[in-house]
């Protein structure tokens, strides 16, 4: 079940570019947090508001749109930002992310 934080992100990226796919993903579990933790997320956003843009453009558009989120303590955001046509082309597939190499300061 989502969290508060995960579930205002996926509302403010459903806001902000009307994506035909989007995926929020917590992916605290993977660094050295406490269980339950919301600091860690992977977000995979499919929008036609992308077109023409850069990577760094539409990066900066979604971190904008998840300024709120950010300010409030959001520790860590991947982002993978691209096209209907991209999503297409990859076949609906983005990579994993990498492990954590963090320390480990809660266990």
């Amino acid at each position: 079940m989502p969290g508060p934080i995960q579930e205002s992100i996926e509302a403010a990226l459903l806001e902000t570019f009307s994506p035909a796919v989007l995926q929020v993903i917590n992916e605290s579990h993977m660094h050295s947090v406490p269980p339950g933790s919301e600091s860690h997320f992977k977000v995979i956003v499919v929008s036609e508001a992308f077109a023409d843009q850069r990577m760094v453009g539409r990066h900066r558009a979604v971190n904008s749109a998840l300024r709120a989120q950010l300010d409030a303590g959001l520790h860590a955001l991947s982002i993978q930002a691209m096209t209907p046509a991209q999503w297409t082309e990859r076949g609906g597939v983005v990579p994993d992310s990498p492990p954590c190499g963090g320390g480990d300061k809660h266990g």
